[in-house]
Order: C-alpha cells, then structure tokens, then sequence
C-alpha cells in the first residue's frame, strides 16, 4: 500500500468518533459529514510526518471546523433558536443492518440533549462536548477555543451548569417509551382529544422545526390542553401514516406514506411515565438522511 493509502485506513477507523463528536457538536448528521470530510483534506494537506497522535490531532481539528460552523449559524439564526431542533439518527424497530448505521445509533445522543446544547454559546458547546463527552483535557481545548486552560475549564463548568439546570433525566425503559407513543399515535389517529390530554405531562413543550421554507419560526406551544389541540388540529390526518421508531436512541415516529420518503420525524421525552417533550421535525433538509445512506 503506498503512504495515502495507509493514511486514509488510518483515517476511516478514526471516522466513526470523528463524527460522534462533530454530531454531538452540530446536531446535524450532514454538517457532520462535511467537518469530517474538511477534517480529511486538512490532514492531506498537512505533514503527517510530524503529528505523534493522529487520533488526537484530528479530533482539535474537527473541533476547530465545528466551532467555526457553529460560529457562523448562531450569526445567521437567531431569530429562530426556539424552533430549531437536530438533524435525527433514525431507524425502524428491526435492527439496522448497515454497520455504519448501527455505530450512527450507538453513538445518537437524546434529542432533548441536543437542544439544550444549542442554547450553548459555541465555545461552550465544543468546550463541554470534548471535556465531558470525549475526555479531552483542557490543555488541548485551549487551544480549539482560543482561551487559556482555565477559561476553557469554566467554559465546560457554565454548559454543565445549564444541562445540569435541565429539566429532570428522561424514563430510560424502553416499553414505557414505546407504550406512551403507541397510546399517543392512537389518539391522534382517533382524534381522542381526552386520551391524548392523558399521556401529556400538564406542562409538556412542543416542538416544530419546518425549516428554512416555512419562512418563519414556530414558537413552541406549552401545556397539555394547547398542545393537544394543535397535534388535533394538524396531525390527526398524518396520523395514520405514523410508524413507530427510534430517533436518536429513543422511541419516536415517522411519518411516511408508502413507498414515498418520509414527511416528519417526531421524538418525544418521557419523564414520570408521561410525555414531557414532542419535537417534530418537518424541514425536508434534515429527513433525506434519517434512514442512511446508499
């Protein structure tokens, strides 16, 4: 094998935590894609000869690359910050048999998660991502955010202090995820307006992202009663094209006539055997790539 060959082995074994780590800095699969694809030409046009830790020189550069994308769609996104939600990790009840996309799925972080990140300033985001997601010292984010070591401690302490600051941790069993979106699409597709109201926490949040196309950002709707009027007024006939999934490790829907791609991915946040979260994703940017790639 010659040296670029070798070079890009070495690289492809490293992809997956390249990209686990610029998803959990992005919240988007497809922006992920593209820091690690940037991350690749930067290391090709680079001495490789003298880099001792490749593993960790690509992860400050992937750092860097999402920093500075970050940097650019917090400039240009605003006005929209209540709205947005991430690109999901997506796949249907069988297991997945793409082995790319079974790492996709080990490595997909809760959506709730994820949009508490966003609330993050960037160097936040990535100084917390690297520290307590990823083990990197502060030493080596430094140097990524620009601060000094113990800037970039406090950077990582003020993010924990917002994620800690979260609602309570989501029921992790699975057959409550699932009973609960199963009692809820049932009440969607019947229009049982009382069913609904009885799987809702009574201040439950609820999420649209339609994206760049809608022109407009939806305000989320907050409460039992007002978000069982809206999933009634708008989803009861998308309802029954509604299947059950997990999005990003835990359950949710999509919604997909046959043999067509899917109009909406929904994830839901149970906690004390309610559903605390709906967030519904519609912008067509973000569903080409939920159910992997060719």
């Amino acid at each position: 094998m010659t040296e670029n060959e070798l070079l890009a082995e070495r690289f492809e074994r490293l992809r997956p935590r390249l990209h686990a780590v610029a998803y959990r800095m992005l919240g988007s699969r497809s922006e992920a894609d593209d820091a690690v694809q940037e991350c690749w030409l930067r290391l090709n046009r680079s001495q490789v000869d003298g880099i001792d830790n490749l593993g960790g020189w690509l992860t400050t550069v992937v750092g860097r690359i999402a920093l500075d994308m970050l940097r650019t769609r917090a400039a240009r996104r605003e006005d929209s910050i209540d709205s947005w939600l991430p690109e999901p990790v997506v796949t249907l009840e069988e297991p997945a048999a793409d082995p790319q996309e079974q790492t996709l799925i080990a490595d997909s972080v809760g959506v709730a998660l994820l949009v508490i990140l966003e609330t993050l300033t960037p160097a936040e985001r990535v100084a917390f991502v690297l520290h307590d997601m990823f083990g990197l010292s502060f030493a080596e984010i430094a140097p990524i955010v620009e601060r000094s070591p113990e800037a970039a401690r406090q950077l990582a302490s003020r993010a924990r202090r917002r994620v800690r600051g979260a609602p309570a941790e989501a029921d992790a069993d699975p057959r409550t995820q699932r009973r609960l979106v199963s009692a809820f699409l049932a009440a969607s597709r019947e229009g049982d307006f009382e069913a609904l109201i009885a799987v809702l926490d009574p201040e439950v949040v609820f999420r649209i992202d339609a994206g760049a196309a809608e022109g407009r950002a939806r305000a989320p709707v907050h409460g039992a009663e007002a978000v069982a009027r809206q999933v009634l007024a708008q989803g009861t006939p998308f309802a029954p094209y509604a299947r059950q999934a997990l999005v990003n490790g835990s359950a949710g829907a999509v919604v997909a006539r046959p043999d067509r791609p899917p109009l909406a991915v929904v994830s839901f946040t149970v906690r004390a055997g309610r559903i605390a979260s709906i967030n519904l994703v519609l912008d067509p940017e973000k569903l080409p790539a939920t159910f992997g790639r060719d």
